[in-house]
């Protein structure tokens, strides 16, 4: 007799999908494209917070025509029983007049994402599933410490735009290539915010750079901290701040965007 295998949990069904259609693609950086999608669907979608998410539904592999799936109760599925391509990214400057929004993406050899952007054309159709939650910026904080890797420059850059003026916020930034950094500070930008950029080492695994930096960073008390990457990254961050220095964890807000040697995302929230 076989045993009798556990029952599947279930989980909050995610916002629908809205179908859009791509409208723009423009490289920022060599390894940083803006994609704008707009459609009468985002009709309605109100994001209230910066750095909060967007799960971005792709095409099949070799195909533009758009598959959408079903919630089977603890996933997404297509009609032929297998996971969808779906990627978690941050929504930038959403036009609820325009019905439209940017999505700026970190490219890079292989992986179902990049291959859609190098290919992404205006009139391709995709869908939006959300917003997720995003960080509530405490605006009585005495300063703010921002890192990130590549992946967390889009919601850095909000964030930047969010907080409260005349509060020093230190930006500490890892880029795997020279050539991915570019102006994350407006030309209003007081004497009051740095930006930190660090390279990650040849060969090295993502987040060394970040984790030595920010271990090394000099935090006043109360400082709010704000950082996002590669998931092994992240947790090293916490330990360092919960465990040897005692950081209040309602200071914090850090979250594993992706994680090393896995496609999607980390999913950690």
């Amino acid at each position: 007799m076989s045993p009798t295998p556990p029952p599947i949990r279930a989980r909050r069904e995610p916002p629908r999908f809205r179908r859009v259609r791509v409208s723009g693609v423009v490289p920022l950086t060599p390894r940083l494209v803006r994609v704008t999608v707009a459609g009468p669907e985002l009709k309605g979608l109100v994001i209230d917070q910066p750095a909060a998410s967007v799960r971005l539904l792709l095409p099949p592999p070799g195909s533009s025509e758009l598959v959408m799936p079903a919630w089977n109760g603890n996933e997404f599925l297509l009609p032929d029983g297998t996971r969808p391509a779906i990627r978690t990214l941050t929504p930038l400057r959403p036009d609820p007049e325009a019905h439209s929004l940017d999505l700026e993406i970190v490219v890079h050899d292989g992986g179902a994402l990049s291959a859609w952007v190098g290919a992404a054309r205006e009139g391709d159709e995709v869908a939006l599933s959300g917003p997720g939650r995003g960080y509530p910026v405490d605006a009585e904080a005495p300063g703010f410490l921002l890192a990130g890797d590549e992946s967390a420059l889009p919601a850095i850059g909000q964030v930047l735009e969010a907080l409260p003026p005349g509060r020093p916020v230190r930006v500490i930034a890892e880029v795997g290539e020279p050539d991915a950094r570019f102006e994350l500070l407006g030309p209003d930008a007081g004497g009051d915010r740095s930006v930190e950029w660090c390279d990650l080492p040849p060969g090295a695994p993502p987040g060394v750079a970040l984790v030595a930096a920010v271990t090394a960073a000099d935090l006043p008390a109360g400082t709010r901290i704000w950082a996002a990457g590669e998931a092994a990254a992240m947790q090293r961050i916490r330990r360092h701040l919960f465990d040897e220095r005692g950081v209040a964890r309602s200071e914090t807000w850090i979250r594993g965007y992706w994680k090393h040697g896995r496609a999607g995302d980390a999913d950690d929230d």
